[in-house]
């Protein structure tokens, strides 16, 4: 199994511009872009977050869908990061993960942000995704989700056979909090013997609220291998081992005393 070059983008976002900030990520992507297979963006990265969903939300053919077909497209990579959707009457924050060919996959956000009012406008997604690149098994996760380690929860298959290799959580996770989120994403890690990748904005939003970015890398055993200078825009490169994840898991297989459980959604 081939290792895995990832391209994560810790950016500031311009307030409830779209066009704005898909014109500035497009120039951050294709003057870092160096043959990864991977690039990765925070949430809500075309308006920042929260706002109101009925001014800002696209169809599920909108511009910033193409626009990441586009850039898939010229760099051959996967691109993802999530953006309000609308459709049937209902408004979600959906990941997409789109690949060079223009097909693409999608996640709605699981857990909404309550305290913030996200539940009142967003509707939750009932659907976890597992999607493979390069031959890596990859969960994606957005912001809050990290808070909900049953929701994370990796598993062996009959075969023992880990369900995925990589958690991805991309957010809008504000500089008040930050000290969860490090703690979160290296538990994450560890629990389910799984690199986490976690990508955050910085700067600040409409409201005021400030983010410092802290975005990261995080091997298995919990070590942080890469993490982003506070309060930065950086382009961060790392290349993921997974001749290193097998030895660690063939070593410490912890998975082998999981227990097993069932998770029941309500819709």
């Amino acid at each position: 199994m081939q290792d895995l070059k990832i391209l994560c983008v810790q950016s500031d976002l311009a307030w409830e511009d779209p066009e704005k900030n898909r014109e500035l990520f497009s120039i951050r992507i294709l003057n870092h872009f160096e043959g990864h297979g991977l690039i990765i963006l925070p949430e809500t990265f075309t308006t920042g977050f929260p706002v109101d969903p009925s001014g800002l939300a696209e169809g599920p053919d909108g511009v910033t869908i193409k626009w990441m077909a586009d850039i898939a497209r010229q760099t051959g990579a996967v691109i993802t990061g999530s953006l309000l959707l609308e459709g049937k009457g209902k408004y979600t924050n959906s990941l997409i993960w789109m690949r060079s060919d223009g097909t693409y996959e999608r996640y709605d956000k699981r857990h909404v942000f309550s305290m913030g009012g996200e539940h009142e406008k967003i509707t939750p997604g009932t659907k976890q995704l597992t999607v493979e690149l390069n031959g890596w098994k990859i969960r994606t996760m957005v912001c809050y989700d990290l808070r909900f380690p049953v929701w994370c929860k990796n598993k062996l298959d009959g075969d023992g056979r880990y369900e995925y290799d990589l958690a991805v959580f991309i957010a809008n996770w504000p500089n008040v909090r930050s000290y969860p989120w490090e703690q979160l994403l290296i538990a994450r890690a560890m629990e389910n013997l799984s690199y986490v990748i976690g990508v955050n904005r910085v700067g600040h939003d409409g409201p005021g609220n400030y983010y410092s970015g802290d975005s990261m890398f995080v091997d298995p055993k919990g070590k942080i291998i890469s993490e982003a200078e506070e309060g930065k825009e950086r382009a961060m490169t790392e290349t993921l081992s997974y001749h290193e994840l097998v030895e660690f898991r063939e070593k410490f297989n912890v998975g082998l005393d999981w227990d097993e459980f069932e998770m029941s959604l309500e819709s």
